[in-house]
Parts: C-alpha cells; sequence; structure tokens
C-alpha cells in the first residue's frame, strides 16, 4: 500500500512535466497518419492521430461502378480500417510517453 502512495507521489510531484509531454503529444497525434482500404485499393481513407479524415480516394474502377451503396459500403469499411490502424499507433505513442515518465503499466491506456 505504501509503494503505491509512494508512487503516486512522485507522479503529482511530476505533473507540471506530464502536461508538458502531453502538450508534446497531442501534437505529434496530428502528424500521425494512417490509410485504409476497401475493394481491392478502389476506395482509400487517411487519418490522422487525432481521428479526423483527411483524404478519402476512390478510383477510376470504383466510379465506374455508379453503385452508390457499396460505395458507401466500401467507405465505411475503409474508414474502420484506417481508424483502426490508427488507435494502434496512438496507444503505441501514448504507452511510450508513460514509459519514459515513469508511468506504471497500462496507466495510459486511453488517449483519446
Amino acid at each position: 500500500m505504501f509503494k503505491e502512495l509512494g508512487q503516486l507521489g512522485g507522479l503529482l510531484k511530476n505533473l507540471p512535466r506530464m502536461r508538458e509531454e502531453m502538450d508534446k503529444i497531442k501534437s505529434r497525434l496530428g502528424q500521425i497518419r494512417a490509410e485504409g482500404d476497401a475493394g481491392a485499393g478502389m476506395v482509400r481513407v487517411r487519418v490522422n492521430g487525432a481521428m479526423e479524415v483527411i483524404s478519402c480516394t476512390l478510383s477510376d474502377e470504383a466510379i465506374a461502378l455508379k453503385d452508390k451503396e457499396l460505395l458507401e459500403d466500401l467507405f465505411v469499411g475503409a474508414a474502420n480500417q484506417a481508424l483502426t490502424k490508427i488507435r494502434q499507433q496512438v496507444s503505441q505513442e501514448t504507452a511510450k510517453m508513460a514509459a519514459d515518465m515513469g508511468m506504471p503499466p497500462g496507466m495510459m491506456t486511453d488517449a483519446s
């Protein structure tokens, strides 16, 4: 029990540094990119670490299909794939930051 209190006290002492590191990671998250695709590349979606869609590309083949429902499904699939990838990258970044600051594993599992 006293060990945990000591760790908590150490974390509180490092609060200003933690805030500074959180600001840095928020800035880095906007620069991280991931891409998802669906329909063998007919639809590609890029997202950033702030969970924002930054681009969507449709191939000429996708446009030629003229199938609105299919394109909507492909977009959803590509976007979800990209978001899954970016969540993994964000999780790795926050885990690295937490480890660098001496925080216990799992303390910063939700960066959003």
